[in-house]
Parts: structure tokens; C-alpha cells; sequence
């Protein structure tokens, strides 16, 4: 696409306690290998580091790199409120602790132009900077990990339930009202699964990719999957027909193993055939996952995909109906009404 037709972009970013990461995040966004016009709206949240002290360093030292307070602290509120303080045609999201690889942004409008899609990203290429989080990062880029999730995974390019962060057209974002504020998360596949039933496309490209830090411990990535699990069921309480196997698999092996292990204990050994099926699959899935990898990392990958899994399984299990009517009562979310120019 020549330059003068290359169309202006607002990367938004929502933060929160974001000081290990942020600054690194923000020069692979300014670092972009784009002709176009480009501005960065953080949304800061009532971080208790340096994340705030940080982002206001980013804005003196770059005129493109702006703030606005999100004094929630939830993720889609964030971003509704970096859209609306944005002012591009394409908006690119991108998380505080995400680094964008050095092409990301061209290689979305390219794509948005050919494909006419709605929404387009690619995978989340997780990357650890110790052996805790090489392990995680193996595990949730694995198929025994995360199932056949392109976004994590890999695989060929075309259209998609969903994508990794995402790169919008702006006419969109506004069509759909923006995030749905309530989706405290799983807010991306609600969004995408609205925009789907609009009409609109979702398209995958192992084109681009996005670097991702995993979560730092295992409390920190069981908190992560049982949230991701909990506000999954509450999308599928919300959108009808949008549940899959996929999704189905981790709660039905938190009970499969729970039962196993009452009837082991209360009635026969055999009934531990079952908790100890699953962590033979896990030990051996791990194997392959881990090539590469340290001894201490490869030893600590069915760890880490038992938490992901069993999280997940439970916090599926656990959502409370509430959360569905809650969500439910305020279907329509707030427009992001663009800025002026």
C-alpha cells in the first residue's frame, strides 16, 4: 500500500501495575516499521507501582504517547475509554506487558485492506524470562495445553472465532457500542462474537505476532485461568451457541479427576485410574512441549498445565448466575464516540 494512503492508527493500551513491562511495550509500538500516522492512549488504572510515574515519562518524551484515567481498573473499561479519546481510523489494541513484533502494524493494515475484515491478529507468542515462566509459556502454546486455539498455537491464516488483542476498523468499534463493560474479562470473544453475528469477519494470520510475558507464579496463573473460565461460561450464558468442546474440557476433567479420587478413597482404588490418566497425558504431552527448553523448565510444564487446566475447570464450574444477569440487565454497552480531530 504506497504511504500516502496508508490509513492513521491509535494503538490503545489498558494498564495496570504494568511497571516491569511498560516502557519495553510502548517503544516496540513506537519502534514500528509504519509510514502512516500513529498515536498511543494509555488507560492508566489505580496501579499501587510505578506504572503511572512510568507512563508519565512516555508522554514527555513522545508527542504521539497520551494517557487517560480509568479509574475502574477493569480492562474494558479501559479500552472504551482509550477509544474514545482516540481519533484514527484503525485501532490497534495491545496489553502493557505485550511487545509487538517490529512489522505488526503494517502487516495489519495490509491485511485489513486485502481480507476486508472486521478484525484481524495473530498469536500470542508467550515467552518466559525464567524456568517458572518458559514452562508456562511452553504450556499455553501447546495443543495438550490450550487445545486447537489458533491464537496460541499457530496454524494457517483465515477467518477465526477469535484472535489475540486485535487490529479494528473504527466503524466497527462504534457499530458494536465498544467492549461490553461488564465482561470483566473474556471481553475480546465477546466483542468478536458480536461482530460475527453482525455479519462481520474475524481473520487469523500467523503473519503477526505478539511477544507475551506468562504470569510470574502459579497463584498468579490459577487466578488468570480460573477468571478465564469463570467469565467464559458467563459468555455462554450470554450468547447462546457460542460454547464449544474446547471449552467444555477442563470442567469436565475437574470433575472426571474429583470423582475418581471420592471412589478411590470411599470405595475402590480402581476409581484413581482416572487422576492418574491425567497426569500421565500431562507428563507425556509435556515432552514435546518442552524441547528446548531447561531441565528445570521442562520439569515444571505438567505443573503448569495441571494449574491451567484445573483453574479454568473451576472457575467454569464456579461462575455464579449472577454474573450472566448482571451482564444480561445492561446488554447494550456505552458508544465510545470518536475525538474530534
Amino acid at each position: 500500500m504506497p504511504q500516502q494512503q496508508l490509513p492513521a492508527v491509535s494503538v490503545i493500551m489498558p494498564v495496570l501495575n504494568e511497571e516491569r513491562h511498560l516502557r519495553n511495550a510502548v517503544r516496540h509500538i513506537l519502534a514500528q516499521e509504519y509510514a502512516g500516522e500513529m498515536e498511543v492512549v494509555i488507560a492508566l488504572g489505580p496501579s499501587t507501582d510505578r506504572t503511572d510515574e512510568i507512563a508519565a515519562e512516555l508522554v514527555r518524551e513522545d508527542p504521539r504517547v497520551h494517557t487517560v484515567p480509568n479509574p475502574t481498573g477493569r480492562t474494558p473499561a479501559a479500552l472504551n475509554a482509550a477509544i474514545k479519546a482516540s481519533r484514527h481510523p484503525v485501532v490497534v489494541r495491545v496489553d502493557g506487558h505485550g511487545m509487538l513484533s517490529p512489522n505488526y502494524i503494517a502487516t495489519a493494515v495490509r491485511l485489513l485492506a486485502e481480507t476486508g475484515a472486521a478484525n484481524v491478529g495473530g498469536i500470542m507468542h508467550a515467552e518466559g524470562e525464567n524456568a517458572w515462566e518458559d514452562a508456562v509459556a511452553a504450556a499455553m502454546t501447546s495443543k495438550i495445553g490450550v487445545g486447537n486455539a489458533a491464537f496460541h498455537t499457530g496454524g494457517a491464516a483465515g477467518p477465526a472465532d477469535t484472535v489475540y488483542l486485535g487490529v479494528f476498523r473504527r466503524e466497527v468499534l462504534e457499530q458494536q457500542g465498544g467492549y461490553n463493560e461488564e465482561f470483566i474479562r473474556a471481553q475480546d470473544w465477546e466483542l468478536n462474537f458480536r461482530i460475527r453475528e453482525a455479519g462481520g469477519q474475524i481473520w487469523f494470520s500467523p503473519e503477526l505476532k505478539v511477544q507475551y510475558r506468562p504470569r510470574p507464579s502459579i497463584k498468579a496463573l490459577a487466578t488468570q485461568y480460573k477468571n478465564y473460565g469463570k467469565w467464559r461460561h458467563v459468555v455462554a450464558r450470554y450468547h447462546s451457541g457460542s460454547i464449544n468442546l474446547r471449552y467444555l474440557a477442563p470442567p469436565t476433567a475437574v470433575c472426571a479427576i474429583a470423582a475418581g479420587l471420592v471412589v478411590g478413597a470411599a470405595v475402590t482404588p480402581w476409581g484413581l485410574v482416572v487422576p492418574a490418566g491425567y497426569l500421565a497425558a500431562i507428563t507425556a504431552g509435556s515432552l514435546p512441549a518442552g524441547k528446548g527448553l531447561s531441565l528445570k523448565a521442562r520439569a515444571q510444564i505438567p505443573l503448569a498445565l495441571a494449574t491451567m487446566h484445573m483453574a479454568w475447570g473451576v472457575g467454569f464450574l464456579t461462575s455464579p448466575r449472577s454474573l450472566a444477569r448482571k451482564v444480561i440487565a445492561s446488554r447494550r454497552p456505552a458508544v465510545p464516540a470518536p475525538a474530534a480531530e
